[in-house]
């Protein structure tokens, strides 16, 4: 992506919603990994009190 396509956008779409694209495009892959590491921390919990794990 070039500047002149990121000023573009900034002209026609406004600052606020640019940057609050950027920031859900960076953050994406981070919350899928955060939302796969709870699961497993869950089941590992449930594991050590000895429970099924629930899916």
């Amino acid at each position: 992506m070039d500047v002149s396509e990121v000023f573009g956008f900034i002209k026609d779409f406004g600052f606020p919603m640019v940057l609050s694209w950027f920031l859900l495009v960076r953050m994406e892959n981070k919350l899928a990994g955060l939302t796969e590491v709870i699961g497993e921390l869950s089941c590992n919990i449930a594991a050590l009190r000895g429970e099924a794990p629930k899916k």
